[in-house]
């Protein structure tokens, strides 16, 4: 069983290796995979690469592009996976549950009045965002359990959406009084990738490895929820510390995405149900198959973004709303089918 995990995990980094080289290749300017390959080859080696269009192309705007959507799309495919083993809620994702909702609020904050921090140009967008995903997903929850306190899917749904609605009402209000700054900070709120930089990569990179390996080393944890709190404590796990850590470190990871990259939805929602779906409801296949779907659809939305109306480049994150939206029905209508 070992063994076959190990296959699958390798043959699933094999197919996001291909996915990435076939989004360096392919823009505006395609450019052929052979010189892609001797380019960046020649890159991870260190040595000297000519100097020349395709190459300024694929190493300064394509590659620092690729690396930051396979790690946006990674992480928010594993918080979404650990939410909704967390909660128990097969809706539970940072859009539906606010979350990701509460941070673009605190980052539109720290755009629109340019909070910042000397020597750090995005510590205080990433901060901020950070900070409201975390109260958001407390007021959420707490309100919810005002309400009901099963904590059912109905509740936690609904008291998302009607914060969702009042985050972006107050985003409106702020917008309005963003002067020379509403063009961006709009552009910004719709999701997307364009122009990061490897300083953002090594950002999300972190963020991936602090918080994807917190939750990864809980899957067991997880799947104990799976069966209910009250079980879950009875053999042996300390439920409101792994909560709390859990949601901690979502609020983390979905705080540093969107910083940089905007309200990206149904990425942590729909492809942790795509991954279920092959690997099966342990967390311990779960969690890895996330971070790789989740990457591997990122990509190629990015690459409809950049492609589908050349020269124009869409919001990635309307390209993974309109897809997201879609599987999500099909997804909804063949669980209900099947029940």
């Amino acid at each position: 069983m070992r063994v076959q995990r190990v296959f699958v995990y390798l043959i699933s980094a094999a197919v996001l290796l291909a996915v990435m080289l076939l989004c360096a290749c392919v823009g505006s300017v395609s450019i052929p995979l052979r010189d892609t390959l001797s380019v960046i080859l020649q890159a991870l080696r260190g040595l000297p690469v000519q100097e020349g269009v395709a190459q300024s192309i694929i190493l300064n705007v394509r590659m620092p592009r690729v690396i930051n959507v396979a790690l946006m799309g990674a992480s928010l495919s594993l918080c979404g996976a650990a939410m909704q083993g967390l909660l128990r809620n097969p809706l539970a994702e940072g859009s539906t549950l606010g979350v990701s909702s509460g941070a673009s609020l605190g980052a539109v904050l720290a755009l629109a009045f340019g909070l910042s921090f000397p020597g750090a140009a995005y510590a205080g967008t990433m901060m901020m965002a950070m900070v409201f995903a975390f109260l958001s997903l407390l007021l959420i929850l707490s309100l919810a359990y005002a309400l009901d306190r099963s904590l059912a899917t109905q509740s936690i749904i609904l008291i998302g959406m009607i914060f969702s609605m009042f985050a972006s009402s107050i985003m409106t209000l702020i917008l309005s009084f963003a002067g020379e700054k509403v063009r961006s900070i709009t552009f910004w709120t719709m999701g997307s990738l364009s122009g990061t930089q490897y300083s953002h990569a090594r950002i999300l990179g972190t963020a991936l490895l602090v918080c994807g390996g917190v939750i990864l080393a809980h899957a067991r944890e997880l799947n104990a929820f799976a069966i209910g709190e009250e079980n879950a404590r009875h053999i042996g796990v300390h439920v409101k510390r792994v909560k709390l850590l859990i949601l901690v470190t979502v609020s983390v990871l979905i705080g540093v995405c969107v910083s940089i990259g905007g309200t990206i939805s149904f990425v942590g929602l729909v492809m942790p149900h795509m991954a279920r779906m092959v690997v099966g409801p342990n967390h311990q296949r779960l969690l890895p198959a996330s971070l790789f779907s989740g990457a591997i659809f990122m990509l190629l939305a990015d690459l409809v973004a950049r492609t589908l109306l050349s020269p124009i480049e869409l919001p990635i994150g309307v390209v993974t709303s309109l897809v997201g939206a879609v599987a999500f029905v099909i997804l909804f209508y063949r669980t209900r089918k099947g029940r």
